[in-house]
């Protein structure tokens, strides 16, 4: 199941650019579904791979995708480390991550359908970007995970940007 470790934060990827872009023809409880369910079938992916990387022996796997930066001498490549603690923290993002969503569906019911799909949107990317962070092989992907969840904070925190304290506020984490 570790070759299926490139799934996991895909699925999130794919409900933020299916809730951003389609966020005006979208209804709620579709884009509800297509939001959890990301990270839902992301948790199941990785609950087996947590139950592979629990076996005894088990040393830890990077799984490379593709080249990401091939200059000269310098090569960076897409991939993700797998190992316990990286499994762990699968389970952890994209269970927490599962819970928020099924609990945004209700606290977010009174927003627009614009407004409510672009809150998926974002809460999607967040998690993409915090399986970046944690799934990352290199410093490069590393940074780009960590860099995304400075996005998504600002952007999530700034969700109601027409109150001027919501904007301030999401200036902080940055």
């Amino acid at each position: 199941m570790i070759h299926l470790v490139w799934l996991v934060p895909l699925l999130p990827l794919l409900g933020f650019l299916i809730n951003g872009l389609g966020r005006k023809s979208l209804s709620k409880s579709l884009v509800g579904i297509i939001g959890s369910g990301a990270i839902i079938a992301g948790f199941v992916i990785s609950l087996l791979i947590f139950l592979e990387v629990k076996t005894p022996g088990f040393q830890g796997q990077v799984v490379p995708l593709f080249d990401f930066i091939s200059v000269g001498s310098l090569q960076i490549p897409f991939a993700f480390q797998v190992d316990q603690l990286s499994a762990l923290f699968l389970l952890v993002i994209t269970g927490v991550g599962s819970l928020i969503h099924i609990y945004s569906t209700s606290y977010m019911h009174d927003e627009s359908n614009e407004g409510f799909a672009r809150y998926f949107a974002y809460l999607n990317l967040f998690v993409f970007s915090m399986l970046i962070l944690v799934l990352g092989a290199n410093y490069v992907m590393m940074f780009i995970g960590w860099e995304g969840v400075g996005l998504c904070s600002y952007l999530l925190i700034g969700f109601w940007f027409k109150n001027t304290s919501y904007n301030k506020a999401a200036k902080k984490p940055l």
